[in-house]
């Protein structure tokens, strides 16, 4: 009895610790439950989300064979790519009939994040496949796009050309000017029918490049023309010669015809031009004249001092005859009686001075009164 009740004494403990153990044991599992459930919900509740944001694009994608699958939407996401946009994309190539392989949902994606716009390029791309006429691949086109070309655009002109006014409208001057060996001016409108080059559409010229080409064809070509009456009379000599050119060379364009659109008859610059001249050797003659009357006033003014200093030596020569006429008579050169005759002569010569002057001055006066 009493080795009974010290053993079950002794094993009171161990059961209250196993006991223990076991209530901890079991909030330890419900615990890990918990978390695991929460875990659980979470990605059950993600997978949701995720199904519910991309079901409707990989569904379309899966139906119409685009072969963009669930994980390349959700990279899209975190690529920040609009993943709508590239589906899409996908589906149109893939209904219009594109193989082409480069026109992967990976290059779709790069040109995107180019910066460029993928549905205009794959709706080029379709448009140039529908017309059987013209040759372009999707890296063709993506470069066009990039390169800051309107690229369907560019397709639907290669397909249906344009026409370009030239001069265009609203430009300063309403027409081309340009004048004939006549000298008559011709006023003429023109327009040039062209097509997209989608081959030289990256780094060709553009529509201002053709305007001035075509405009600097049609003043030659008029300008060479024997009399503007030719050119009136048969104006395609003037689209003949532009065409002959070659102007549509290194540019975007290709030139498939010119048709004037309108001429006009202008104002007769030869004339206006021969009248200019004749008023500019007008004006040159004049002054060739003025400086030849320059000359000749300097001229005369020079003579008049010539004519005053031979003067002044004639006033110092009389002042020295009254001293050589006294040397002369005190050494007997000179006697009176030949000093009377000099007298005699200079009084003789005065009178008859007097009498010219006087014959003069009534000729003059007859001649103001008739």
């Amino acid at each position: 009895m009493v080795f009974g009740s010290t053993f079950s004494l002794t094993m009171m403990p161990n059961a209250l610790q196993g006991t223990q153990l076991l209530a901890l044991d079991a909030s330890d599992i419900t615990g890990y439950g918990l978390i695991a459930a929460f875990l659980m919900i979470g990605l059950i509740m993600v997978v949701v989300l995720v199904f519910a944001k991309y079901f409707g694009l990989w569904i379309q994608s899966f139906l119409t064979g685009a072969g963009v699958g669930i994980g390349d939407l959700i990279g899209m996401t975190f690529r920040k790519v609009n993943a709508r946009s590239i589906v899409r994309t996908r589906i149109m190539a893939v209904q219009a009939g594109l193989d082409d392989p480069a026109m992967t949902s990976d290059a779709l994606e790069a040109h995107y994040l180019a910066g460029g716009n993928v549905q205009q390029v794959i709706r080029a791309v379709i448009a140039a496949k529908k017309a059987k006429t013209i040759s372009l691949t999707f890296r063709e086109a993506a470069a066009i796009d990039l390169a800051g070309r309107d690229v369907l655009e560019s397709v639907k002109t290669s397909v249906y050309p344009k026409v370009i006014d030239c001069p265009p409208r609203g430009a300063v001057k309403p027409s081309l000017d340009a004048v004939a060996k006549d000298g008559i001016q011709l006023k003429v409108r023109a327009r040039v029918t062209v097509r997209a080059n989608l081959q030289q559409l990256i780094g060709g010229a553009t529509e201002e490049t053709i305007i001035a080409r075509v405009g600097e064809g049609i003043v030659s070509a008029i300008g060479s023309a024997r009399n503007h009456a030719a050119v009136l009379e048969n104006p395609d000599v003037i689209s003949k010669a532009v065409l002959a050119k070659r102007l549509d060379s290194q540019t975007a364009f290709e030139i498939v015809s010119i048709d004037i659109a309108d001429i006009d008859v202008g104002a007769n610059i030869g004339a206006r031009l021969m009248a200019d001249q004749a008023e500019a050797d007008t004006q040159v003659a004049r002054a060739r004249a003025e400086g030849k009357r320059a000359s000749a006033v300097a001229e005369e003014k020079e003579m008049e001092a010539k004519i005053e200093e031979s003067r002044a030596e004639l006033v110092m020569a009389q002042a020295a005859v009254p001293e050589a006429m006294s040397e002369a008579f005190r050494t007997g050169k000179l006697h009176i009686l030949d000093y009377y005759k000099l007298q005699n002569v200079n009084a003789d010569t005065e009178m008859r001075k007097a009498i010219a002057n006087t014959g003069q001055s009534r000729g003059n006066n007859q001649i103001k009164r008739s």
